[in-house]
């Protein structure tokens, strides 16, 4: 089994299965965010390198406001426990998104997380944190925009590649599979420039849920999928 480089998740059911479980929404947001301590794990002893996960989106401050404040303190005991687990497994941690908007105590864990483990040779994991697709591409637009104002930049130099320099995720190569839990079939502003070209995986299973086995299936359904990047598949 041909394993990718780069899996993408969004990471979706976290309410939805609490509520199944007589639980309030917060139990389910626990729940999950165990979950990606052990997916983590799994992943590295599977041989990728690189796993990004939808964990806060700019949308999602549209929420109940104690659901929001909820949240908030999960991220803050995450983490904590995201920093022993790096430490452990050797886990490389970057963050992406417009982290301004959060509280100092959060940016302070989260440069303390960064710098902690940016020597670590393990799993390269990617946390998108009050992120939006639509946000990183404008706020890309605007530093370029700058720096042509500026005169660091010709508009006849941007390309790809430069475009891409100015993106959260630059010098991360792009998913190779895109994974969405509990059934929803959309991309809910994540990666728009990134998954351009990658292989997308849907499944009923909620995100607490989704185990070691769950991964494997959607990796045996991605080397049944034939990447021709634009171009024909060869005979």
């Amino acid at each position: 089994m041909k394993v990718p480089q780069h899996i993408a998740i969004i990471l979706d059911g976290n309410g939805r299965w609490a509520k199944s479980k007589g639980m309030p929404r917060n139990y389910g947001h626990a729940q999950g965010s165990k979950n990606v301590e052990r997916i983590c794990e799994e992943a590295w002893r599977m041989g990728i390198k690189y796993l990004t996960v939808y964990a806060f989106s700019t949308e999602n401050w549209n929420r109940p406001e104690n659901e929001v404040a909820a949240l908030m303190t999960l991220l803050r005991n995450y983490m904590k426990t995201c920093l022993k687990t790096a430490a452990k497994n050797d886990m490389k941690i970057r963050v992406i998104g417009d982290i301004d908007p959060l509280d100092d105590d959060i940016k302070g864990r989260i440069r303390e997380l960064e710098e902690a483990t940016v020597n670590n040779g393990g799993l390269n994991f990617t946390i998108a944190l009050n992120y939006g697709s639509r946000d990183e591409l404008t706020r890309a637009a605007k530093k370029m925009a700058q720096d042509c104002a500026d005169g660091k930049l010709k508009p006849d130099e941007i390309d790809e590649a430069v475009f891409e320099s100015y993106l959260d995720t630059h010098g991360i190569p792009d998913p190779d599979l895109m994974i969405r839990t509990s059934g929803e079939q959309r991309l809910s502003n994540y990666l728009l420039w990134q998954l351009a070209y990658s292989e997308f995986y849907f499944t009923d299973v909620p995100w607490p849920d989704f185990t070691k086995e769950e991964l494997v299936k959607a990796i045996e359904e991605y080397n049944h999928r034939h990447r021709r990047f634009g171009g024909v598949e060869e005979a």
